[in-house]
């Protein structure tokens, strides 16, 4: 009998990951309007190197901006949209939600990873979650992801599998043990 296939993905997470986040008074925040999106340089390279080791790439992305107000969605929509285009990643899953509103999709919940991992036929077990914070290792650690932590001066103290300096640096630990 033949070795079965396993479909591997490699989750991330899309403010501090693919895009820069806004950082005010030590804590870091996603960006609000068009002008102050910026890809981070080399999220599109470590996409294709990713996807040429055989995973699916998805974006979990909590944005509670939208619940509060503070981002409107045609934003949102041009952001995802750049992300896609600029990127190749699989899909870009979002979770427009704030605390209060007690979805199953917000990180720390694992709700959007499952969803992926059902839609994509995706083994947790073999996957990875990239994230600079902690409600992404908790999301990852939860599904059971392994968790690789993008390493900033606001996440200091932020359990994860692997802290790295940034998204290649990541790629390479992936690709290493695949």
């Amino acid at each position: 009998m033949g070795k079965r296939e396993v479909n591997r993905a490699v989750f991330l997470d899309r403010d501090g990951v693919i895009n820069h986040a806004i950082l005010c008074d030590g804590k870091a925040f996603s960006p609000r309007t068009r002008e102050a999106f910026r890809l981070v340089e080399g999220a599109a390279s470590a996409v294709r190197e990713l996807h040429g080791a055989g995973f699916k790439v998805l974006v979990v992305t909590n944005q509670p901006d939208i619940a509060r107000g503070l981002l409107s969605a045609a934003d949102l929509d041009w952001m995802t949209g750049r992300v896609l285009s600029e990127t190749h990643v699989d899909e870009l899953l979002v979770c427009p939600h704030d605390d209060r509103d007690a979805c199953t999709c917000r990180k720390p919940l694992p709700g959007m990873l499952q969803a992926g991992a059902k839609k994509w036929g995706i083994d947790l077990t073999q996957s990875f979650m990239i994230g600079d914070g902690w409600k992404d290792m908790e999301a990852g650690k939860k599904a059971g992801c392994t968790c690789i932590l993008i390493d900033a001066p606001y996440n200091q103290g932020v359990g994860c599998d692997y802290r790295v300096k940034g998204i290649g640096s990541a790629v390479e630990i992936i690709t290493r043990k695949y």
